[in-house]
């Protein structure tokens, strides 16, 4: 296994170098007019635009303009983002930890309401809770993020006025974050260690209706794929082996038919996890919440390339890293799995 890691490992670089030759190699199709729009940030900027375009070499060959990027980018210099008006690389040192606060409090209840509604409606086929699992999956199916982050926001923020609904903290506690010790970058955590319970509970009220959004579109494939594999676990020939021995249902329900039919939800697993770290786009957007996710739509609107670029690097790291985990836990879940 350890070689297999080491392998997986020594992918990173390779899978970024091809994937920065792919994106690079895109941004050559705009005019080193459109390539020279985040630089100008006045009108007496554009007026000196062809200046501009010869001190960044746009007009340059496409191996040198390549070659000057990838040498900034192994000194850390990502560029400047104009969306976020800071270098790339503090933009995702800020922005990756709220990210990975939503991800957390989004994917552990998907996976764990996922696995447990894909298995109950499995074990009551065709009964009411099934069929009343299978409507709702279709509607989880049927609804876009956007709609549903809309629909929560009308109702639980506008109308009921339960929740705030939008940002990461509300403006009066955000005067005091400046005084926090900061430990893991997570907000409501960091400042639960620094006592500040009030913040903490305003940061995790933040959390609710986007959490709430990604966990109510996110979970209707994986329910779906649940029951069904759970449903050709239970007519296998091991399950019925294990039932003649007289194994009690719930042995042969949890230990033998659940955790094979977990094996693609790890898989499916793994999918949700890049995906939510890499940024929940529409959700973050609509809820104001200040992630990868926001401000990658706002970089793409403005053609920002340099914050494009950082964040086609990072969605490549968190993909290897994440796939080599999920083949690992597939080794665990199954025995048959070797890293030869």
């Amino acid at each position: 296994m350890l070689n297999f890691i080491v392998r997986r490992v020594l992918q990173i670089p390779v899978v970024m170098l091809v994937l920065s030759l792919m994106i690079v190699g895109l941004t050559q199709l705009l005019t080193p007019e459109q390539r020279a729009a985040p630089y100008i940030k006045s009108e007496q900027a554009a007026a000196r635009l062809e200046q501009i375009i010869e001190q960044r070499g746009l007009r340059d060959p496409f191996p040198v303009q390549y070659g000057r990027w990838l040498s900034s980018t192994l000194k850390g210099d990502l560029g400047y983002s104009k969306a976020s008006s800071q270098d790339v690389i503090t933009t995702i040192g800020e922005r990756l930890p709220r990210t990975l606060e939503l991800t957390i409090v989004t994917a552990i209840p998907i996976l764990l309401l996922s696995i447990w509604l894909g298995t109950l409606s499995a074990l009551h086929k065709d009964k009411l809770i099934d069929q009343v699992l299978r409507v709702l999956v279709v509607l989880g199916y049927s609804l876009p993020s956007f709609v549903v982050g809309i629909l929560m926001l009308a109702v639980f923020y506008a109308y009921l006025g339960w929740l705030p609904g939008a940002g990461q903290v509300s403006v009066l506690n955000t005067f005091a974050l400046g005084d926090l010790q900061r430990y893991t970058g997570l907000l409501s955590l960091d400042a639960a260690l620094n006592g500040r319970w009030d913040i903490a509970w305003d940061v995790i009220q933040h959390l609710i209706l986007p959490a709430a959004t990604l966990v109510i579109v996110l979970s209707a494939s994986i329910i779906k794929v649940m029951r069904n594999n759970m449903l050709e676990a239970l007519t296998s020939d091991y399950v019925r082996t294990a039932r003649a021995k007289g194994l009690s249902s719930r042995v042969v329900n949890n230990k033998h038919a659940r955790r094979n039919a977990l094996l693609s939800i790890v898989t499916l697993g793994g999918f949700l996890i890049i995906g939510l770290l890499s940024g929940s786009l529409i959700t973050e957007t609509i809820f104001a919440y200040p992630g990868v996710g926001q401000w990658v739509v706002q970089a793409a609107i403005g053609v920002d390339l340099a914050a494009v670029l950082g964040f086609a690097m990072l969605s490549a790291v968190i993909v290897v890293v994440v796939s080599t985990i999920v083949d690992i836990l597939y080794g665990v879940i199954d025995p048959r799995v070797r890293f030869d």
